[in-house]
């Protein structure tokens, strides 16, 4: 089935990954007084002040070992809090609304769009996604650092609005490597195993648009890695500038 992956803004773009569309949220609107339209300049804005807090961007191809590393990481670095995706699939065994989605009705969703409450969303294999963008604006404002985990295409539309966010790609050692990896979950049967593969083909070309990519060839190491990662990136000077204002205006930067 064609999926679609749709920024809150932005211009119609043709097909992407895995038949992946960009384009605008734009169907459906509907008036809800909650969540107002935010501009698109609303997270990039020379005047507004800088969020001490990181958006980091995780994205793979299913079965290279993103959730498993963004968990490991999630435990070793508790202040992260990660982004609760909105999502109108049911839950599948072991996932809790609130901690692995927030599972809403269609009708919910489509309210919430319209009101303009999402950064993108997405329809993948028939099920709508979306990430709130108020809710990551207000969390970096606040010092926290924000995680979200997200497919390809929409991770690299959130870049295009947060211009600070920092990517990390989860790469599989080998196209052999992540077939036996969904094999090994025995989720899918044989065909979607293959979809999922020759999706991931075409996903791993866009390893480019992220600035960091983590081999998943060993777990550990790739923890690791990604443990670097973060630490590296509270040490930016927006953000130590943002949390120790008053040094800085001391040292006169």
């Amino acid at each position: 089935m064609p999926t679609t992956r749709c920024p809150a803004v932005g211009a119609r773009c043709p097909s992407g990954d895995d038949g992946i569309q960009i384009g605008r949220s734009s169907s459906r609107r509907a008036p809800q007084a909650a969540y107002p339209k935010v501009p698109r300049s609303f997270a990039v804005s020379a005047t507004a002040p800088h969020p001490a807090g990181s958006l980091f961007v995780v994205a793979a191809p299913s079965g290279a070992g993103k959730t498993s590393l963004v968990h490991a990481l999630l435990d070793r670095r508790p202040a992260i809090e990660l982004s609760i995706s909105f999502t109108t699939r049911a839950p599948r065994p072991g996932e809790v609304d609130g901690r692995d989605y927030r599972f809403v009705s269609g009708a919910e969703f489509d309210q919430r769009r319209a009101a303009g409450e999402f950064l993108e969303w997405a329809e993948v294999h028939g099920n709508l996604y979306a990430t709130s963008r108020r809710w990551i604006d207000e969390r970096m404002r606040a010092g926290v650092d924000i995680l979200l985990e997200i497919d390809c295409q929409g991770a690299v539309q959130v870049q295009d609005l947060f211009r600070d966010a920092v990517g990390i790609f989860i790469a599989p050692p080998s196209i052999d490597a992540l077939r036996e990896r969904l094999i090994g979950r025995g989720q899918d049967a044989a065909d979607v195993i293959e979809r999922r593969v020759a999706a991931a083909a075409s996903e791993l070309q866009q390893a480019g648009k992220f600035q960091y990519v983590i081999i998943n060839q060993d777990f550990d190491v790739a923890c690791k890695q990604m443990m670097a990662i973060v630490d590296a990136a509270a040490l930016r000077f927006a953000q130590q500038r943002s949390r120790h204002p008053l040094l800085f205006r001391q040292l006169g930067a």
